[in-house]
């Protein structure tokens, strides 16, 4: 039996406006989400990009080349009515922040790891107000409790299409810093998603690579970068 998929019923998908926001309609018919909402969005910006994912979609609607609406979708359904959990459990990464976990071997990787992640938490210390101190080893240390309610407070600051982004900057990366240095534009997203691959690329260098682990790494990529230009949507 084949696998059932929806057919295309629309000519033209549009950007309307309304009170409280933008939403897209084919040929008139307002675009719901799954949970039978109504698709509103804050930005004309995003509702078009929304509505460009409808537009293209062939004569088979194709839901992973729709990244955006699923964004959008994400937002209302999930993260509106659960504000407060997912900013918990995103905040919660300060504490075992990527960035304070250092290898103590070899040298080389020691110096990567400095020279790439000491500027990101000079950066969350002056820019957000929260230093966090690196150590050695895997095993977790608690940090300085006012620093991490400084991180908490900003990250349930985020209104929900944000903070929907935000999860998929800090999931992906395993660093809360880094998810705030991306949505904030302080470093070029590429630049970031590398740093946060530093310690993979480096065994990469010791042992060549793996085919299915690239795969892999590549789709988390494109994740990553189209977390980063929701919130550049999320600014027009």
């Amino acid at each position: 039996m084949s696998e059932w998929k929806a057919k295309r019923f629309w000519t033209e998908a549009t950007v309307v406006p309304l009170d409280q926001g933008f939403t897209v309609e084919l040929d008139g018919r307002s675009v719901k989400t799954p949970g039978k909402a109504l698709l509103v969005m804050p930005t004309r910006a995003l509702a078009a990009a929304v509505a460009e994912e409808w537009q293209a979609q062939g004569e088979m609607i194709n839901p992973m080349t729709m990244p955006t609406t699923r964004t959008a979708n994400s937002a209302i359904d999930k993260v509106a009515v659960q504000h407060d959990e997912v900013a918990t459990l995103l905040a919660a990464y300060g504490d075992s922040d990527l960035l304070c976990y250092r290898a103590d071997r070899p040298v080389e990787l020691v110096a990567r790891q400095a020279a790439a992640w000491d500027p990101l938490l000079d950066w969350g210390e002056t820019e957000l107000g929260a230093r966090l101190e690196p150590r050695v080893g895997v095993m977790h240390a608690p940090q300085d409790p006012e620093a991490l309610a400084a991180l908490a407070r900003q990250t349930r600051a985020l209104p929900d299409f944000e903070l929907t982004a935000f999860h998929d900057l800090v999931s992906l990366s395993g660093s809360l810093i880094i998810g705030f240095a991306a949505a904030r534009g302080a470093w070029p997203a590429e630049e970031l998603w590398e740093i946060s691959r530093l310690d993979e690329l480096f065994q990469i260098e010791q042992w060549g690579r793996d085919e299915e682990a690239e795969a892999m790494a590549a789709a988390k990529r494109e994740s990553f970068l189209h977390a980063r230009r929701i919130f550049d949507l999320l600014a027009d």
